[in-house]
């Protein structure tokens, strides 16, 4: 006997997969990151990311208007300091005319409606290069999440829309939350990196940066006492309902591709957007293998960003917005 049921008929030809298609991507689905850095007409490529750039302000402002053109309308910000303002204590994080209050003000004056979403961490400003205050080769928690809220006010004050810590500190969700509130920024929202793996997919990001943690006795020589053993999963469920009960208003999973079963786990006990971060290694492997000519660029790419939301994902940050809109037409 011939079946009855053949899936087959569902792929017959393209109409009839587009009908029934179950994941669709849209531009309103991407988060673009973009990297700051002082100075005028300055478009610089990042070496281990091809096509990608350190930008101006000048030149950030082009960047969003062409990405709000694009249907592409909320951006993540991310500031290369200079070393000479680099400390222990984050101070130049706190300036209101500092590289990340500028960039925010410009975002908003050359396109007021794109979203405006914040880094919050140490790690671009630490001469050390981690996410929080160093003391006897410790990472402080309270102090640093203490600092975070400021810094959270800062940028709020500026203009952002949401902020984003991405230190991974216990407790620093509540902590930003209550004196968001105090400073009656009542409409500031909180994307939380609840789930930010010690991942070695970080790399270029780092270099785009210079944000690595500095080789020094006195310094850990890593993050994996405050980010997230790359082995753990239940770990990651608590983190993330513990970040929705402090206040989070969306939460995150870093990296993407090798985390897509922490998306799905998450996305089943919240009840707040799930983001996921594509990194800059993950951007990276592809871009060396299509110049390779070892994998079709386009075509995993895709496939790369469809697995994302399928796995339950609303929101995808990725340095492949512009590549993948373009391709959506």
């Amino acid at each position: 006997m011939y079946p009855l049921r053949r899936n087959r008929r569902l792929r017959t030809n393209e109409a009839i997969r587009h009908m029934v298609r179950e994941t669709i991507l849209t531009p309103s689905d991407f988060l673009v990151p973009l990297f700051v850095v002082e100075g005028h007409d300055v478009r610089e490529e990042i070496p281990s990311m091809p096509n990608y750039y350190r930008l101006s302000l000048d030149n950030l402002q082009k960047e969003v208007k062409e990405l709000w053109n694009m249907g592409l309308c909320a951006v993540l910000l991310f500031v290369k300091i200079p070393e000479e303002l680099k400390d222990n204590q984050g101070k130049e994080a706190l300036n209101e005319h500092g590289l990340m209050q500028r960039a925010i003000k410009a975002v908003k004056n050359a396109c007021p409606d794109m979203l405006v979403m914040t880094d919050v961490a140490l790690d671009p400003y630490s001469t050390y290069g981690h996410d929080g205050i160093v003391a006897n080769g410790v990472i402080l928690n309270d102090e640093t999440s203490e600092l975070l809220a400021e810094m959270s006010i800062s940028h709020a004050h500026a203009g952002a829309d949401f902020v984003a810590p991405s230190d991974m500190m216990d407790g620093r969700i509540q902590i930003i939350r209550e004196a968001l509130e105090d400073e009656e920024l009542t409409d500031t929202g909180i994307m939380s990196y609840c789930a930010k793996y010690a991942s070695g997919f970080y790399g270029p990001f780092r270099e785009a940066l210079d944000s690595a943690p500095v080789d020094s006795p006195d310094v850990p020589k890593d993050k994996q006492t405050y980010q997230m053993d790359t082995a753990n999963r239940l770990e990651a469920i608590r983190e993330a309902e513990m970040d929705v009960e402090e206040g989070a208003d969306i939460v995150m999973v870093k990296p993407g591709l090798s985390y897509l079963d922490i998306v799905r786990d998450i996305r089943e006990v919240v009840d707040i957007p799930v983001a996921v971060y594509q990194v800059s290694g993950e951007y990276a492997m592809l871009k060396a293998a299509a110049e390779k000519g070892w994998l079709d660029h386009d075509a995993v790419m895709m496939e790369q960003l469809i697995s994302m939301k399928r796995a339950g994902a609303s929101i995808i940050a990725s340095y492949f917005a512009k590549d993948a809109v373009k391709l959506m037409g």
